[in-house]
C-alpha cells in the first residue's frame, strides 16, 4: 500500500478568517522601504502552558500580532478566529490550530487565506502567503511535526489526444499578433527603449518578438494567454479607453495566429499512458531544508514586476528593486543580463541595515544561492570580480560580496585582517574550475575562527582562508544589498541567472549545507501516468519527478513504478523503452529512459514503490507550464508493443573542400607549456612554474584555430615564459650549460661583447630554430637573420644604462623571455 494519511483538518466546519479591508558608500541612495520594521507586539498575559504553545507565539504570533499585520482585526475582543489575542496566548493557540496544518505548512487555511489576497501588507498576495508559510514552518519545524513524506492519489488525468504545437518560426505570427505587439508594446518592451522591460515583446526583429511571446499565447485556448490577461484582467498597458475591447483583440490575433497551424495528431500505433499538465501533479515535499537562522530570503516567485520580495519574515523585510536589464524566469528566478553594465536588484538601505545588525551581532554568516552564470569569461580577479551577491558601497568599499572570476568563486569579506573592500579575497583554485556555466549550489560561509570558506554543490572546495582568525570589524550600515552588479551600477556586472538567495546569521555547517543542496530549487512536481489499462492492474502508475528546469525545459528524473489502493498485487511484467510524449508527440530529444528494460513486480517494491532509473532527462518546454500535456510511450508494456522503425543514417558525404584555410595555428596550453620546457631544459615540474602555468592556463589556446587568437593568448606566454627563463638564470650549473661561454660574473659592459651575446643569442635560437641549424630549415619559419638583429637591438636597448653582474643577469632573463614568449613559441 502506497497511500500515506494524514491527520485531516476540519476547516469546513470552521468560520474562514473574515475580511477587515481588503567608510561610506557615497553611492548607495539613502531610500526608504516602505516595510519599515513593525513595532514589536506587546504580551501581558498568562504564561504558555506548553512548549507547543510557546513555539507557536515565537514562530507565529509575535510577527503577526502587529497592527500592521493581523492585529488590527483577530486580536483582543476582535474577529473570530482571534489567534494573535494578546490577553492570553493559550486561547490564541486555541484558535489558530483549525487553521494549521504542520505537516503540509503550505496547506494551512491561515496560508491559503492571505494567498488569495486578504488584508496582504505587501504589493504581492504570494509574497505575504510565502512569508506565513514561513512562520509556520518554523513552527512545525520546532514542534517536529513537518512532514517530509507525499500523499498520493490518483490524478484528474485525460487520455491523449491532438493537439497544436507552437511552430519553431513565426509564420503567420508575423502578420496577426505582431503587428499589435509593436505598435502597443515597443514603448517599453524593446532593447533600446528609454527603460527597456523584458519580455521584448515589441522588438523590431520578429523572431526575437516571437521568442519572447511564445510562452504567452496558448494555441487551445486564445483568451486564457498571457498576453490576453494582463489587458483585460490587469489593465496593463491598454491603447484605448476600453482595455477589454482590446483584450478581445489580442484574443482575436492570437486565435487567428492559432488557425493558421495544423492540429498533431498522436500515432494511434503508440503503447501511451494517459495525459498530465503540472497542473495535475502532486506537490514534492521541500522538507529537509535547514532554515533556522534565515534573515533574508528570495525565491522569486512572484514572476512580475519590479520588486523581487524578501520572504524570510524578518522585518524589516529588505526587498529588491529591479532596475536595467533585468527579466523575471517562469521557473522562479531573476536573469541578470551585463550587455548595458545596469541590470541589477538592489535593496533599499533600510531593508539592508538588517544584514550589519543581525550579522555583526553574531559575528558569523553564510550566502547561499543557486546560480546559472551565463558563461565562464566574466570578471579579473580581485576587487574586479563580477558580482553576484554584494553588500557594499561603492566599487571600493563593502562588506561582503560573492562574485565570478571565470571558472571561480570568489568570496570577499570585511574582517580585522582584510582592507575595507574585504581584500585579499578567497577564490576556488583555478585548476579546479569549480564554476560552470549550468545550475549550481554555491555557500559561501564566514565565521571568526575558520574563516571564510565555499561550498559548491554541497561539497567543500577544500580552499582555506589563509585570514583564518579574523573577525567581522568596522562593517557600515549605511550600505546596500545588490544582486548582479554595485551599487553604482558600473563596470562589475554579472551575466546570470538567480533562482535562490538566502542569507543566514550563522555559518552553515557542511551537514546543513549538504542537506539545503540534495532539497534542490524551484517548484516540483510528482506526476502519475496512469498505466492501469495497458497491464490490467487497478491503479497502476509510472510516476516521474519533475520541474521546470529554466524557460527553455522541464527536468524529468528518477522515474518509479506504484500503485494506489490497497491489496495490489502486480505480476511479472515486462516494460521496455519508455519515452516521453509533449503535445501530441514524442519530444525529439532527451529521451535517456529509452534505453530501460527491466519487469514491473510487486516484488521489486521498496518502500511501496519500484524504482526504474535514478537517471534524469531535459524535455524541451513548448507552450509553457499552463499549456504543455505530458504523457508517456512505451516500446513494450504487458502485452502491447510498439514496433520501432530507426530510419537508416544517410550515407556519408564527400568531405567538404574549405577553400582559403590558414596553413598556421596556434599550441595550445599543454603544448606551449612542453615547448618552453623544452626549449628551456627546465622541467615543467618546477615550483615557480607550475604556479604560473596554473595562473594563466586558462587564458592560453584550448583550440589550434589561428582566428581564435585573442590578446589574453599572448599576455600568458609571455608570463609562462619568464617563469621558465627566470628559473633558468637562477640556476647556476643550468645556466652556465645553456649559455656556455656567457660571463655571469661580469657587469653589462664586459659581458655583452661580441662573444657573450653570441654565447646568450645563438643557444635561443637553436633550441627554436633546431631545424635550420641542423641544414633542414622548414617551409615557413622566422629569418634567423633578422631575429639576430631584433635580439641584438634589445640588448641594446637595456645595456645602455650598464649595470652590474645582477644586470647582466636580468638582461639574460629578459632577452629569453622574449624571444621564448614570441610567436615562435605560440604560432605552430
Amino acid at each position: 500500500m502506497n497511500m500515506i494519511k494524514h491527520s485531516p483538518i476540519v476547516l469546513g466546519l470552521l468560520f474562514l478568517l473574515a475580511g477587515c479591508g481588503s567608510d561610506s558608500g557615497s553611492d548607495v541612495q539613502q531610500n526608504v522601504d516602505p516595510n519599515q520594521e513593525p513595532p514589536a507586539a506587546t504580551y501581558d498575559g498568562p504564561a504558555p502552558q506548553t512548549d507547543d504553545v510557546q513555539q507557536f507565539k515565537l514562530s507565529v504570533w509575535d510577527p503577526l500580532a502587529v497592527e500592521n499585520r493581523c492585529g488590527s482585526c483577530h486580536g483582543t475582543g476582535g474577529q473570530e478566529p482571534t489567534f494573535v489575542r494578546a490577553d492570553d496566548i493559550n486561547l490564541a493557540y486555541a484558535d489558530i490550530n483549525d487553521y494549521i496544518d504542520l505537516e503540509q505548512p503550505a496547506n494551512s487555511r491561515l496560508v491559503t487565506k492571505v494567498a488569495e489576497g486578504h488584508n496582504c501588507w505587501q504589493a504581492s498576495a504570494d509574497a505575504c502567503a510565502d512569508i506565513i508559510e514561513g512562520y509556520v514552518e518554523a513552527w512545525a519545524s520546532a514542534s517536529g511535526s513537518v512532514s517530509t513524506r507525499v500523499v498520493f492519489e490518483a490524478p484528474d488525468d485525460q487520455a491523449v489526444g491532438s493537439s497544436k504545437i507552437m511552430p519553431a518560426e513565426p509564420g503567420a505570427f508575423a502578420s496577426t499578433v505582431y503587428p499589435l505587439l509593436t505598435e502597443y508594446c515597443s514603448e517599453c518592451h524593446t532593447r533600446s527603449a528609454p527603460t527597456a522591460q523584458q519580455p521584448y515583446l515589441g522588438s523590431s526583429s520578429v523572431s526575437l518578438s516571437f521568442e519572447a511571446a511564445r510562452t504567452r499565447m496558448r494555441l487551445d485556448d486564445p483568451a486564457d494567454s498571457r498576453l490576453v490577461q494582463r489587458l483585460g484582467n490587469e489593465g496593463h498597458n491598454c491603447w484605448s479607453d476600453d482595455c477589454q475591447s482590446d483584450a478581445n483583440a489580442m484574443t482575436a490575433a492570437i486565435t487567428e495566429f492559432a488557425d493558421s497551424i495544423a492540429e498533431t495528431e498522436i500515432d494511434p500505433d503508440l503503447v501511451v499512458s494517459r495525459a498530465l499538465s503540472l497542473g495535475n501533479g502532486i506537490v514534492a515535499s521541500s522538507g529537509g531544508r535547514v532554515d533556522t537562522h534565515i534573515i533574508a530570503k528570495y525565491e522569486f516567485k512572484t514572476g512580475q514586476g519590479p520588486i523581487a520580495y524578501d520572504t524570510s519574515g524578518v522585518e524589516p523585510a529588505a526587498n529588491l528593486n529591479l532596475s536595467g536589464d533585468v527579466q523575471w524566469m517562469s521557473s522562479w528566478g531573476l536573469r541578470l543580463n551585463s550587455s548595458g553594465n545596469d541590470g541589477k536588484a538592489q535593496a533599499a538601505t533600510s531593508g539592508s541595515r538588517k544584514l550589519h545588525d543581525l550579522l555583526t551581532a553574531t559575528g558569523e554568516y553564510s550566502i547561499e544561492a543557486w546560480v546559472i552564470p551565463d558563461n565562464v569569461t566574466q570578471g579579473d580577479g580581485g576587487a574586479d570580480t563580477a558580482r553576484i551577491v554584494s553588500y557594499s558601497g561603492s566599487n571600493d568599499v563593502r562588506n561582503f560580496t560573492l562574485g565570478q572570476t571565470l571558472y571561480n568563486y570568489d568570496f570577499l569579506n570585511r574582517s580585522s585582517e582584510t582592507d575595507v573592500n574585504g581584500l585579499p579575497a578567497l577564490s576556488t583554485n583555478d585548476a579546479d574550475e569549480r564554476l560552470q556555466a549550468t545550475l549550481q549550489h554555491v555557500v559561501a560561509t564566514f565565521d571568526p575562527v575558520n574563516g571564510r570558506r565555499l561550498y559548491v554543490n554541497g561539497e567543500f572546495t577544500n580552499d582555506e582562508d589563509p585570514l583564518a582568525g579574523a573577525a567581522l570589524e568596522e562593517w557600515s550600515e549605511t550600505f546596500a544589498l545588490v544582486l548582479g552588479n554595485e551599487v553604482s551600477g558600473s563596470d562589475y556586472a554579472w551575466s546570470g541567472s538567480l533562482r535562490f538567495l538566502a542569507i543566514h546569521n550563522r555559518s552553515l555547517a557542511p551537514e546543513a549545507i549538504r542537506a539545503n543542496f540534495d532539497v534542490g530549487v524551484g517548484a516540483r512536481f510528482y506526476l502519475l501516468f496512469n498505466i492501469s489499462e495497458l497491464i490490467d492492474v487497478d491503479g497502476a502508475y509510472v510516476a516521474f519527478e519533475v520541474q521546470q528546469f529554466d524557460d527553455y525545459g522541464y527536468l524529468f528524473a528518477e522515474p518509479f513504478f506504484l500503485t494506489l489502493g490497497d491489496g495490489v498485487t502486480v505480476p511479472p511484467t515486462p516494460i521496455k523503452g519508455i519515452r516521453i510524449g509533449v503535445n501530441g508527440r514524442e519530444a525529439p530529444t532527451g529521451q535517456v529512459f529509452a534505453a530501460l528494460d527491466t519487469e514491473l513486480s510487486s516484488e521489486a517494491f521498496v518502500e511501496g514503490r519500484q524504482p526504474l532509473s535514478g537517471q534524469g532527462a531535459v524535455i524541451e518546454l513548448q507552450q509553457g507550464p499552463d499549456s504543455d500535456q505530458f504523457f508517456l510511450t512505451f516500446d513494450r508494456l504487458g502485452e502491447h508493443e510498439f514496433v520501432r522503425v530507426e530510419s537508416e543514417p544517410p550515407a556519408p558525404g564527400s568531405p567538404p573542400v574549405i577553400e582559403d584555410q590558414p596553413r598556421l595555428g596556434l599550441r595550445s596550453f599543454a603544448a606551449i607549456n612542453a615547448t618552453l620546457s623544452t626549449a628551456t631544459g627546465i622541467p615543467a615540474t618546477t615550483a615557480s612554474v607550475v604556479g604560473t602555468y596554473e595562473k594563466v592556463r586558462q587564458q592560453l589556446p584550448t583550440a589550434p584555430q589561428v582566428d581564435g587568437f585573442v590578446a589574453a593568448h599572448q599576455m600568458g606566454v609571455t608570463q609562462l615564459a619568464v617563469a621558465y627563463c627566470s628559473a633558468l638564470t637562477a640556476d647556476s650549473d643550468k645556466r652556465s650549460d645553456y649559455y656556455a661561454g656567457f660571463d655571469f660574473s661580469a657587469g653589462v659592459s664586459g659581458a655583452f661583447d661580441t662573444d657573450g651575446r653570441s654565447a646568450v643569442i645563438e643557444p635561443l635560437l637553436k633550441h627554436l630554430l633546431a631545424a635550420e641549424i641542423e641544414g633542414q630549415p622548414l617551409a615557413s619559419q622566422a629569418d634567423p637573420v633578422v631575429l639576430r638583429t631584433e635580439m641584438n637591438d634589445l640588448i641594446d636597448l637595456m645595456a645602455v644604462s650598464g649595470g652590474d653582474a645582477e644586470r647582466s643577469r636580468t638582461i639574460v632573463t629578459a632577452l629569453c623571455a622574449a624571444t621564448l614568449g614570441s610567436a615562435l613559441t605560440l604560432v605552430q
